[in-house]
């Protein structure tokens, strides 16, 4: 409903709304019944149909014949009322588009940068955020990504979209996040979301993002502004979410990158090994000390399993 109101007040409305709902009870058709809101169709998935590939395939085959731009919004997002209007004004106004992501607000604190003063921070076109302690110390060790926000380097570990910074420009990007995402409907012809990613689906976005950037450009627009809060329910327990991190951020580094040279290979471990390192490090400090452990404990599982039982990539 949080999501649905702000969808309401939109400057620019949208044509359809599809709603695939995989819960396992009726509280959300209940909900609607007795909501009512204008383009809105209702869609109760079974079981074989339920989880976040599966639900947004469905959803891509009950479209109807006019829509151009398909977005796709998780249901803990809350949007701007000018997110859509900004949405499409960025695909009107960069026509090789394929795919353009929206903007959270909520998660990084940006300031105006000066990076002569503050040596510190993450610095990128005029402003700046602060520099994760992760990244401060994948620099020292020479593993510091390569590549800019939104572009996986060729050993994968990217920096994510969340250092791009609220300039309100639109930048290109190889992949964005799945729960603020749309593309041209038009692409759907020729593919679809992954089934390997099944449940939760980590890094089921970045998958797809990267299948489709090898056919065209895909933005992330800043103007296109939405929060997120995040919502614990549906979501793995934490060593389910560690292996997934491993398993699944491999997976994503060969659908780019085939056959990575020896280096890139070497320092894909290497930062997976310190990322693992540095989460027990992380576990002794944190309030979650249990939850810290056992996502430390999934990802060890995850990637010890990368050498006996590799994921077949889906090309």
């Amino acid at each position: 409903m949080n999501l649905l109101e702000t969808v309401k007040a939109q400057v620019l409305y949208p044509d359809e709304i599809l709603i695939i709902d995989g819960s396992t009870n009726e509280e959300t058709k209940h909900l609607l019944d007795n909501n009512r809101f204008t383009n809105l169709k209702y869609y109760k998935v079974t079981e074989q149909q339920r989880g976040l590939t599966k639900q947004r395939n469905f959803g891509i085959s009950k479209l109807s014949k006019m829509i151009d731009v398909v977005c796709f919004l998780d249901d803990d997002i809350t949007l701007d009322p000018y997110y859509f209007k900004h949405l499409i004004e960025g695909y009107k106004n960069h026509t090789n588009a394929l795919g353009m992501g929206g903007y959270i607000t909520n998660e990084v604190n940006w300031g105006h940068s000066n990076s002569t003063l503050d040596s510190s921070g993450y610095h990128f076109d005029g402003w700046s955020r602060e520099e994760p302690s992760r990244y401060k110390v994948r620099k020292i060790l020479g593993l510091e990504p390569d590549t800019l926000p939104g572009v996986l380097p060729s050993f994968s570990h990217m920096r994510p979209i969340s250092f791009l910074p609220p300039s309100g420009k639109i930048y290109p990007v190889e992949l964005f996040m799945g729960g603020v995402a749309s593309y041209k409907v038009s692409i759907f012809k020729t593919l679809s979301f992954s089934t390997y990613f099944e449940g939760y689906g980590l890094y089921e976005d970045a998958d797809f993002c990267l299948r489709l950037s090898k056919i065209g450009q895909l933005y992330v627009n800043t103007a296109a502004k939405c929060e997120h809060h995040h919502e614990a329910e549906g979501r793995p327990n934490t060593y389910k979410y560690g292996k997934m991190v491993i398993r699944n951020g491999w997976y994503i580094w060969r659908v780019k990158y085939k056959n990575p040279k020896l280096k890139a290979r070497l320092k894909w471990h290497l930062t997976a090994f310190l990322l693992i390192k540095l989460n027990f490090i992380g576990g002794i400090t944190s309030r979650n000390k249990n939850f810290e452990f056992q996502e430390g404990f999934g990802r060890i599982v995850g990637w010890w399993s990368l050498m006996f039982n590799k994921p077949t990539i889906e090309r």
